[in-house]
């Protein structure tokens, strides 16, 4: 039996650090939450069985000791907390292993700037960059080990992916599927026959089953995101009970955050779309109610890269599901704004925000490990609008990611792209420092927004896409995944007329002024302000109403008077 498979069915945890002491006593005290979130599932009767062996499952990680009075209030979360989004391996040195290496290089050059990271996938993987997991339970070695992981969360809170949509094709998993185990002859979702498929929303324009050979015959198992990426069957709750396992191990090992990757295709219902099913929402629910009285302090994300309303869905009720979804409908329309020179559909957009709760909040960003997507955007562009962004994208060495459609056509779904390149055409003989203003003015328009901001390692440091990595791995979003050796970075860094030098001195003097001001809480208040269109203006007063910060940001390279100012091309202009 695997080390994996082993952790799941109560294996050695002697060596995971227990995380924050919780009575195991208030699992017994939860009320009917838990139980109607396992009936709901599972049908009436189902908690008598599988309450008991979650209140043991968290036993392992979880020492039993008095509980703690009252409920939190709020979220744990201020204007000092940013996050860095960033692969495990994404700055080497020759003799270290890369995850030593980026917590020595972040040490050096982020921190006080970012209060967190955001570790993409850092587990033994197969395919996508991480996302077709192995092991759940191991720190890929390639990358370091979990002494590595905890060096980094001395300095910095850290952010665990839950790839629980799906497992590796290669996984101790799917391989005891394959075997016909009897415990795994149903973890994994098998269609017979030939039903009707075409309500199921796609991500990618990739077969949604994939055929292998079991020891009872050939079987088509579902594969929403590729043929090496299976997933996983939630109707069987062994299922369940494995990944909440996975959940309370990462909050062991050290996440603040945890990041639910593709969360919105958990749960699949063959004559649906298979996507934001209502027991997807349970799930989320249970572990939010779980983690809750276990480990209150930890976070979870949701990661839905789907239209603004299904995305703020996941907020739930303000207290039961996410405590942070990410904006996804942000980084179109910012993109949008500064191409065309006008802010009035980010302004549009912007002042209808709002969130359910004062103990959730948005997770803002322009760039990540993927492209811009523009599903988010639709309904807020129109469909001309989106064709001029897949146009620029192209235009400016990017390419573009398709999804099928139930109609069997083909729709954009994400601009593969580095940020840099998508404002301003790498190609162009347009002056350096113009496009550096504009990459800096699209950044403080998403600093100054109600949440919590993420910055993808590529923007803080200044890259512009990896088009040759893309081109000879024939995956696009290696447009944006480039990795470095620590002494390259060095040695541009220290030129500080460098464009990457610039660029990161323009982003951690926004970051410091973020700090600065209250006004910048993730839950102070928001107005738009309309001043013209061309200036993308925003204040921000603080929760007691003591502290504001009116934002103006000229979205053109022309000068611009707003609000008895007058605007440099690109100019952030931030007034207490």
């Amino acid at each position: 039996m695997t080390a994996a498979i082993a952790a799941t069915t109560g294996g050695n945890t002697a060596n995971v650090a227990a995380g924050p002491a919780r009575s195991i006593t208030c699992l017994l005290n939860m009320g009917r939450s838990i139980a109607d979130h396992l009936n709901f599932l599972y049908g009436p009767g189902a908690d008598s069985t599988l309450e008991p062996r979650l209140r043991q499952l968290i036993a392992k990680y979880f020492p039993i000791s008095e509980p703690e009075p009252g409920v939190r209030q709020g979220l744990p979360l201020t204007e000092y907390d940013a996050i860095l989004i960033t692969y495990a391996d994404q700055v080497r040195d020759e003799g270290e292993p890369p995850l030593g290496t980026l917590g020595a290089f972040l040490a050096m050059h982020a921190s006080g700037d970012v209060s967190g990271v955001h570790l993409l996938p850092f587990y033994p993987s197969s395919s996508d960059d991480g996302f077709s997991v192995i092991d759940y339970y191991a720190v890929d070695p390639v990358v370091g080990g979990w002494d590595d992981l905890a060096s980094v969360g001395s300095r910095f809170q850290l952010m665990f992916d839950a790839v629980f949509n799906h497992v590796s094709a290669q996984s101790e998993w799917f391989k005891a599927f394959l075997r016909q185990d009897d415990r795994f002859r149903s973890w994994f979702i098998t269609v017979d026959g030939d039903p009707d498929l075409s309500q199921v929303v796609r991500p990618r324009a990739l077969p949604l089953l994939t055929p292998f050979k079991t020891a009872l015959g050939e079987k088509k198992v579902w594969t929403t995101f590729s043929g090496d990426q299976v997933d996983l069957n939630l109707h069987d709750p062994e299922v369940l009970l494995a990944l909440t396992d996975v959940l309370m191990f990462y909050v062991a090992r050290g996440a603040r955050f945890v990041r639910l990757d593709a969360i919105a295709y958990l749960w699949k219902e063959i004559g649906t779309p298979c996507i934001h099913l209502p027991q997807t929402h349970r799930v989320v629910q249970l572990w939010r109610s779980l983690l809750d009285m276990v480990a209150p302090q930890v976070m979870l994300i949701t990661e839905t890269n789907v239209p603004h309303r299904d995305n703020v869905s996941y907020f739930g009720d303000g207290t039961n599901e996410a405590q942070l979804v990410y904006n996804f409908a942000l980084p179109p329309l910012v993109l949008h704004s500064l191409s065309t020179g006008s802010g009035e559909a980010l302004s549009r957009w912007a002042a209808a925000l709002s969130v359910p709760s004062s103990g959730v909040t948005f997770f803002n960003f322009l760039a990540s490990h993927d492209g811009v997507g523009v599903s988010p955007a639709r309904g807020i562009l129109t469909e001309a609008e989106i064709v001029r962004l897949v146009e620029r994208a192209l235009k400016h060495g990017g390419l573009v990611s398709y999804r099928n459609n139930p109609d069997g056509s083909k729709s954009p779904y994400e601009l593969n792209i580095n940020y840099f390149d998508a404002l301003s055409d790498p190609a162009s003989d347009e002056p350096v420092g113009t496009q550096i203003d504009r990459f800096v003015v699209a950044h403080a328009m998403m600093l100054a927004m109600p949440g919590v901001p993420g910055i993808y390692f590529h923007s803080l440091f200044g890259s512009r896409g990896d088009q040759a990595g893309a081109r000879s791995s024939g995956i696009p979003r290696r447009i944006n995944r480039q990795k470095f050796l620590r002494r390259d970075l060095e040695r541009e860094l220290a030129d500080p007329s460098s464009l990457r030098a610039r660029v990161l001195s323009g982003l951690t003097t926004l970051l410091m002024k973020r700090r600065a001001s209250a006004a910048f809480h993730p839950s102070a208040r928001h107005k738009v302000l309309d001043v013209d269109p061309r200036v993308f203006a925003l204040e921000r007063t603080s929760r007691d109403g003591r502290h504001s910060v009116l934002c103006l940001h000229n979205l053109t390279d022309q000068r611009v008077r707003a609000a008895d100012d007058v605007l440099d091309p690109y100019e952030v202009r931030w007034l207490s």
